[in-house]
């Protein structure tokens, strides 16, 4: 499929389906992007929020990252400097009229493909999601993005993975055979005619994890009527991040990475892009590969367990974290199917119960003989599972 023929569905379909008016009821939100998670992944939670964050939403869509980062920025009270960059004019239509109800300011709306963002660079944070697969050449698009980041900066991706998308490969292939030459609208219709005549054997149709084709029309077309769409091992990921002299530096959820739960014992030897492999091929539901990356050799771990690091929770009030710690001993996370067992000693809830995206460690350990201990465990759970995270965004 010709990038004419991609620039078309966008246009009759902007993708995902947005509705401006709903901003003023909900905010949505998720991995990559969310600041406190950059941090924790990009800048071992040590940013300096008082200078401006200059920010390229690449392949922006509808608008959800950049609304997002801009609107939690806000919030926060801190500088930043965004441009959206996105191909379709109907997408970046209902991005604007999205930040407009929102009255977000800051944000530069560009027309065009993310191979030329060189134009606007550099940045020190760079959104990408679910943009680089529908490139006719994914590469040159990981070596576009690698070209206009600052040396100190860092991104967020996500491309498409193999597993837990079974059966829309083959349906993709079909339609594409089936409906070629006509136009989005006439594809559209033929394809969910005969979509509702699928045995119900389908491998698509057994797959529960997959639902975008019941999120409007332009989900259904952006799943099953794409024309230029590949999934990614991890494996792949880490090999396109090479070549594009660009370095892993962590994922929202590591657990879903770390294969030992299945299997206990590794073979001697694997290297950490093996032993992610193993987790994909075992688990085989992801759906999604989202991972932050900085340029080769400028990663910076995140702060585990140092002092004047500042701890944030996600998703789970902090009370009420600390209050069934000290009752069961334990936290159990529920996450893509899975479910999750750590040992958290109950001790440990008083130091929970005091995370607030203010204190540090050494303000939340203060005579406490056994901090390092009790810590340590709460940081595998919590940051293991995409939890908690270090950031200095309120401090």
């Amino acid at each position: 499929m010709s990038d004419e023929a991609v620039k078309a569905q966008y246009e009759a379909y902007p993708y995902p389906e947005r509705k401006p008016t709903d901003e003023r009821k909900r905010l949505i939100t998720g991995s990559p992007s969310l600041p406190v998670e950059m941090d924790h992944w990009l800048w071992g939670g040590a940013r300096d929020w008082t200078q401006p964050l200059r920010i390229l939403v690449a392949g922006g869509g509808t608008g959800d990252a950049l609304i997002q980062l801009a609107q939690l920025l806000t919030d926060a009270g801190r500088p930043y400097d965004i441009t959206y960059l996105d191909m379709s004019v109907a997408a970046r239509s209902l991005a604007e009229k999205r930040a407009k109800v929102r009255k977000l300011d800051g944000i530069t709306f560009v027309t065009g493909s993310l191979l030329d963002a060189g134009a606007s660079g550099p940045f020190d944070y760079i959104d990408c999601c679910g943009v680089l697969h529908h490139l006719e050449d994914p590469q040159a698009g990981f070596d576009a993005l690698a070209g206009v980041l600052a040396p100190d900066g860092g991104m967020g991706l996500m491309v498409y993975a193999p597993h837990g998308r079974s059966g829309v490969y083959p349906l993709q292939a079909a339609f594409g055979r089936l409906f070629e030459g006509l136009s989005p609208e006439k594809r559209l219709k033929r394809a969910k005619a005969v979509f509702s005549a699928l045995p119900d054997g389908h491998p698509f149709k057994r797959n529960t994890r997959v639902v975008d084709h019941e999120q409007g029309d332009a989900g259904f077309y952006d799943l099953l009527l794409h024309g230029r769409d590949r999934h990614f091992s991890i494996s792949e990921v880490q090999n396109a991040l090479a070549q594009a002299e660009l370095e892993y530096a962590g994922c929202p959820e590591p657990v879903l990475y770390d294969p030992t739960p299945l299997v206990g014992e590794l073979p001697e030897g694997l290297s950490d892009v093996e032993v992610q492999q193993l987790a994909e091929d075992l688990r085989g539901t992801f759906k999604t590969h989202v991972v932050y990356v900085r340029a080769k050799g400028a990663v910076v771990p995140p702060p585990f367990g140092q002092a004047d690091a500042v701890p944030h929770l996600r998703a789970v009030a902090a009370a009420d974290l600390a209050a069934h710690v000290a009752k069961t001993g334990g936290i159990t996370i529920d996450t893509a199917g899975e479910a999750f067992h750590f040992d958290v000693a109950r001790e440990a809830g008083p130091l929970i119960a005091q995370i607030d995206g203010k204190r540090s460690l050494s303000e939340i350990g203060a005579g406490v003989a056994e901090f390092d201990r009790l810590w340590s465990a709460v940081e595998t759970a919590l940051c293991g599972s995409g939890m908690m995270h270090y950031s200095r965004l309120f401090a």
